[in-house]
């Protein structure tokens, strides 16, 4: 199942382009792994010298392209990046690693590239063989088109039941050179933190090594990637990889070697604008939504507590279906901060539903106004912010409403 949904009503009103990035090219092709009629696999091909690093799912029973990267990351280089959709490659033992190993040797005879400086990953259907042959006479073909204005169409191929294209970019000054960050997502649904069901590949021309890449990624995904859920449910697949080409150091810049280094404080921010934007988009792509939700938390005895807290409440059955409903059922978000696990005292909690307070210590606020909240609800963005006044910590996340298109999406997905 993939493309044949409607446009979710919260995506962008436009899809912005991919603008090209120095030492990637892209290409896309129909190797039909699963779909009919349209485009499963990309192809990135990646300049000599490309640091590599990455973030992948926590969960125990990773796919095999998972096993892949994680095992190749050690070399901190790339070449090459091989993803397809329609099958997870999930949950298929040694056929499912034979796989991978005969992918890459067919990606290699195509590029050029080592084997070891080759990335991969798959998404779509679990448990189903993936048969690598198919990428036979395809790759070849996609190494002679890749061009570096290709990156839309690649996102393009790795959609699944994504109803659009997920692309963000931005650009920073490293010592007075300007660079650029530019990014793919893919994600609807089985999306939870550690990471999200999503692959997504990010990709600058800035001269960073690996260690680097490594520390601000690990640290930009939290506040990102790992703060979005549609479902509660992690994929065995999620990967994200950030690639530096290195190609803006022929205008100038200068190579960096540590996270810490002053000069990448526009990097930083850009990074996290980047990968906030993919992450926002996989939600208000979410499987049958009508509504994003931010959910924001203080007060907490920690950080870690109010993240916790926050996303009892955006991973709340209940909670989403009243959010879809239209109804400002606060009685709920009282639920899913009691039934956490974290420190909270009923007659100090607070609660608003967009700008307007509902509940005020312990008790439903004095000045509550049914119509008001109710319009609120209305509203296809929606902030719902809970202060527990216990402390200092504080979180947000982002969540959708869960509607009976959710329901219908997965009850068929391998329909």
């Amino acid at each position: 199942m993939a493309h044949d949904a409607p446009l979710s009503p919260l995506a962008p009103k436009t899809v912005p382009d991919m603008p090209a990035i120095e030492g990637v090219r892209f290409a896309s092709g129909a190797a039909g792994i699963r779909y009919k009629g349209r485009t499963d696999v990309m192809l990135a091909l990646l300049d000599k010298g490309t640091q590599v690093a990455g973030v992948f799912t926590k969960s125990k029973c990773p796919s095999a392209p998972v096993d892949w990267c994680r095992a190749k990351m050690k070399g901190g280089k790339a070449r090459a990046l091989l993803v397809n959709s329609g099958n997870a490659n999930a949950f298929t033992g040694k056929v499912g690693a034979d796989a991978v190993k005969l992918a890459a040797k067919i990606a290699s005879a195509a590029t050029g590239a080592k084997e070891g400086e080759i990335f991969m990953a798959s998404t779509g259907v679990i448990g189903e063989p993936l048969d690598a042959t198919k990428f036979e006479g395809v790759l070849e073909g996609l190494v002679k088109e890749a061009s570096g204005d290709k990156g839309l169409d690649a996102a393009r191929a790795i959609m699944t039941t994504d109803t659009f294209p997920k692309v963000a970019t931005a650009e920073a000054e490293i010592d007075g050179v300007r660079v650029r960050i530019s990014g793919m997502a893919k994600g609807a649904g089985m999306i939870a933190p550690d990471m999200a069901t999503m692959l997504s590949f990010v990709f600058t021309d800035a001269p960073i090594a690996a260690p680097a890449l490594q520390a601000m990624l690990s640290k930009s995904v939290q506040g990102s990637f790992n703060a979005i859920t549609v479902d509660s449910d992690t994929s065995t697949s999620d990967t994200l990889l950030l690639f530096a080409t290195g190609a803006a150091a022929a205008r100038g810049c200068p190579k960096i070697a540590t996270a810490n280094d002053r000069r990448l404080k526009a990097f930083k921010v850009a990074l996290d604008i980047v990968l906030t934007n993919l992450a926002h988009q996989v939600v208000r792509d979410g499987e049958g939504a009508r509504k994003f939700v931010g959910i924001e938390v203080t007060g907490a005895d920690s950080a870690k507590a109010a993240k916790r807290i926050a996303f009892s409440i955006a991973n709340s059955p209940l909670v989403k279906t009243a959010v879809a409903g239209e109804d400002a059922n606060w009685g709920r978000i009282v639920m899913a901060v009691g039934k956490a696990g974290e420190k909270a005292e009923r007659d100090k909690l607070a609660i608003w539903f967009g700008g307007i307070r509902v509940a005020y210590k312990g008790l439903r606020d004095p000045a509550y106004d049914e119509a008001k909240v109710s319009a609120v609800m209305k509203e296809q963005e929606i902030e719902i912010r809970v202060d527990l006044c216990l402390g200092n910590g504080a979180s947000k996340v982002w969540t959708c409403d869960l509607t009976k298109e959710y329901v219908a999406i997965n009850g068929d997905y391998r329909s």
